[in-house]
């Protein structure tokens, strides 16, 4: 019975570590700078100019109407004379509130120029990772790695010619080994 028992469990060890055996044979890792792959995209090189345009069209002349109407409001306030009393109020509650605004226009621009390079950029995301699933699916790759998520990973290989053909991306002329592509950020 024990021996029974003892070749039960080797035979049960050795079909596990054969399994084991063909589960590994069968992974297939490949990475990609994903942020590299994005700044490589036609798309993105007009993002700039986007931005500016932004700025120029958008947060400019909110910023000018701001100031506009901070001046107008103090200078109603000022005029004590012609102004009432209940209005001198109301206006005395909004211009801390102008002011913080004029005084924090930089960090407000910042923050609605990341907002909206954000949402220009999903959909050159959304078109990588989309290219990514399909050269995984159809390359056979089991694991694919955003390249800088990792500071130690298994050996794979690297997808971003894959990626660049699949989306007709020309990519610049080879890095030396261990070098990365600069994205438009020059990181």
């Amino acid at each position: 019975m024990k021996k029974m028992k003892k070749l039960f469990t080797a035979i049960v060890l050795v079909t596990g570590l054969c399994f084991a055996g063909s589960a590994n044979a069968q992974t297939k890792i490949g990475y990609i700078s994903v942020d590299n792959m994005v700044g490589l995209m036609p798309e993105t090189a007009k993002l700039d100019s986007l931005l500016d345009r932004y700025q120029t069209d958008s947060l400019n002349p909110e910023y000018a109407s701001l100031v506009s109407r901070y001046q107008f409001k103090d200078s109603v306030y000022r005029d004590s004379l012609k102004t009432p009393a209940a209005v001198r109020k109301e206006i005395e509650k909004e211009l801390p509130t102008l002011i913080y605004q004029i005084q924090n226009w930089q960090q407000i621009v910042q923050q609605a120029t990341e907002n909206k390079q954000n949402e220009l950029l999903a959909p050159i995301y959304r078109k990588v990772y989309d290219a990514v699933k399909a050269v995984a699916k159809e390359k056979g790759y089991t694991h694919v790695f955003n390249k800088e998520a990792f500071l130690v990973a298994p050996e794979g290989d690297d997808l971003i010619a894959l990626v660049a053909a699949r989306l007709k991306v020309k990519l610049p002329p080879q890095t030396p080994a261990g070098a990365t592509i600069p994205n438009k950020n020059g990181q």
